[in-house]
């Protein structure tokens, strides 16, 4: 019982590591459009895109390759020795590299030259605590872990409220004081940036003592095998960052106005509803999953979850789409922004697929086949850049949207069929199908429909049907909860 109580402990900390970062991060968005233009909105989407694409890169798979061979070797200070050696010689290659070719790196993206030097700093400075912070979870120290990321995206925040809501006004009102001195007009982007790498360069130096612990000894061929570990990791994580963040990129490329791009970005966040409930679920799911891999119904109990995350996917997706217009007020709070809320159905359902996904995914686990999800996301990646490539000159970002959604759908699609082949899970397919076809049906009409969508009663009364719907089909396994409780 001990293990079991450990177990959902550390899950619930590295949880809350992991999603409260992601709603802090959530609230900067109508900060970032209430105090910027949308052009300069759409340059901050594109470089946050690049910074996803190359911290991919620059961890090249070795996070995860670290915690298989440390519970693997009997060596493990070799394990952390070693990879550490290497992250730290890969950051330092990159950094001398890219500050040296910063004006072609500008030139190539098209994004100011005092946006790629911070965000080379940013990428060298996250890179170079990725092993740091993987040595914390290994070493079951998952509050000072918590702590750390917690605290970085709290400073970032905080960063971001001084300098563009703060430091404006009191370098206005007292224009003789210090903090006139730090205050430049017209430099949010600059400011949003300078946040970023204060908040990275804090969090190195709190981790920074790890590389004075460690003897700096590299084995080549634990490297070599640990490398080759990696390797299908890097594939995964560049084809998985392309899915969900590449469109921005090339939406720029393709000559898209930077209006449309910002516009774009800011009401794509609103489909973060559905990343939350995902990343909180697949969190909290995930041990589960193995732990109950032995068991004679775990494929029973693998199918009922499947059903009851769709379900509740099912109505957070429609209870967003839905009520969009209330929604936009706090989370997108400027009119010019409006023009890009039509991708939101796409977002939010296409997330919904993502995170079905993750569920059906758990077949290529538990059979130990792990490169078949980088299979499976180098397709997607492929429907995501064919589909921007064909679709941008005609739909502009709306084209963007549909792409996404086609990819992750594509996604689901594959990862249901090949696991009904290799790891049969009796999924209750007609329930699950009745589900998102209700869903897509009712945000249809609730979004579409100009009539429904300016009546908040008619909106409210398809919730109720939404959730009797629910309950009719479900109301056996309720009443048997209800029942259990009372006794």
């Amino acid at each position: 019982m001990s293990l079991y109580k450990n177990l959902f402990k550390q899950t619930l900390i590295y949880g809350l590591a992991t999603v409260l970062p992601r709603m802090i991060s959530f609230m900067l968005n109508p900060l970032y459009v209430d105090r910027l233009p949308k052009q300069e909105f759409a340059d901050v989407s594109i470089v946050f895109a690049w910074l996803v694409f190359f911290n991919v890169i620059l961890s090249y798979g070795m996070e995860t390759a670290f915690f298989r061979f440390y519970n693997k070797q009997e060596n493990k200070s070799s394990v952390i020795s070693t990879a550490s050696v290497s992250i730290f010689w890969s950051s330092i290659s990159f950094l001398f590299l890219a500050l040296v070719f910063r004006d072609a790196l500008s030139t190539w993206s098209k994004i100011n030259v005092e946006y790629v030097t911070y965000s080379i700093w940013i990428l060298v400075l996250d890179a170079l605590v990725i092993i740091p912070f993987s040595r914390l979870r290994a070493e079951k120290k998952p509050m000072t872990y918590a702590i750390i990321k917690i605290g970085n995206v709290a400073l970032n925040l905080l960063l971001n409220l001084f300098f563009l809501v703060f430091l404006p006004e009191i370098a206005t009102s007292n224009p003789d004081g210090f903090f006139n001195t730090i205050y430049f007009e017209n430099f949010q982007v600059g400011y949003i940036f300078v946040s970023g790498l204060i908040a990275s360069l804090s969090t190195f130096v709190i981790l920074s003592p790890d590389y004075f612990k460690i003897d700096w000894k590299f084995d080549f061929k634990l490297w070599k095998q640990m490398m080759q570990y990696g390797l299908p990791i890097l594939i995964a994580g560049t084809a998985f960052a392309i899915n969900e963040h590449f469109d921005k990129i090339l939406l720029d490329w393709m000559n898209v106005s930077k209006e449309d791009i910002g516009a774009y970005a800011a009401c794509y966040k609103i489909g973060m509803f559905m990343v939350l409930f995902r990343t909180a679920y697949t969190l909290g799911i995930e041990p589960f999953f193995f732990s109950h891999a032995t068991n004679e119904n775990a494929p029973q109990t693998y199918a009922t979850i499947t059903k009851y995350f769709v379900i509740f996917g099912s109505f957070i997706c429609f209870f967003v789409i839905a009520f969009i217009d209330l929604l936009k007020y706090p989370l997108v709070p400027k009119a010019i922004y409006w023009d890009a809320i039509k991708v939101v159905p796409l977002i939010v359902v296409a997330n919904f697929f993502l995170g079905i996904y993750t569920n059906l995914s758990v077949w290529y686990k538990l059979i130990d086949k792990t490169k078949i999800g980088a299979y499976i996301s180098i397709v997607g990646a492929f429907v995501t850049l064919s589909l921007n490539y064909l679709l941008i000159p005609k739909m502009s970002y709306y084209g963007s949207a549909v792409a996404t959604l086609a990819a992750y759908g594509t996604m689901m699609i594959i990862s249901y069929k090949m696991g009904q082949k290799k790891y049969p899970i009796p999924y209750d397919i007609n329930k699950i199908l009745s589900y998102l076809g209700v869903t897509i049906l009712f945000s249809a009409v609730s979004f579409y429909i100009p009539y429904v969508r300016e009546s908040y009663p008619i909106r409210i009364a398809l919730s109720g049907i939404f959730l009797y719907f629910i309950y009719y089909n479900e109301k056996e396994t309720l009443l048997k909860i209800i029942n259990r409780k009372s006794k």
